[in-house]
């Protein structure tokens, strides 16, 4: 069975009360089917961005009931390699979103995003996404 692992930017549109629908829908369902999975970079964005101690410890709460598989000597050694050779093909991805990228690559976790750097990632890396981006050119 496929481990779904949910990036902040689709975390942060699920949870807001006028967050795009379908971002919502997708996330409950997946939530629903026990599905997803965490990583502790994205335990860190969304904590660290709550606006209360009350809310702080009802998401981590949720969070922590999410399976965290992240090895964490091969989740680095992974995101090593990977900013290496993303690097090498001429891009530069933040750090945060390569240490995600490399946790679902480790998991076989597909990652669900909102962020168009997890695009690049998969153009050049075996890692699977499912995009919510949404192209204004």
């Amino acid at each position: 069975m496929n481990s779904f692992l949910i990036d902040t930017s689709a975390w942060i549109c699920a949870l807001r009360k006028n967050g795009n629908p379908e971002i919502r829908a997708r996330v409950a369902d997946l939530l629903e089917r026990e599905r997803v999975s965490t990583c502790g970079m994205i335990k860190l964005e969304l904590l660290g961005g709550t606006k209360s101690k009350q809310e702080y410890t009802m998401l981590k709460a949720r969070l922590n009931a999410l399976e965290d598989e992240s090895n964490e000597f091969s989740l680095w050694e992974t995101a090593f390699t990977m900013a290496h050779k993303l690097r090498r093909s001429g891009l530069t991805i933040p750090s945060t979103d390569i240490l995600i990228a490399a946790s679902a690559l480790i998991t076989r976790a597909t990652l669900v995003h909102v962020d168009r750097h997890f695009d690049l990632i998969a153009s050049h890396m075996d890692i699977r996404v499912e995009s919510f981006v949404v192209d204004h050119t």
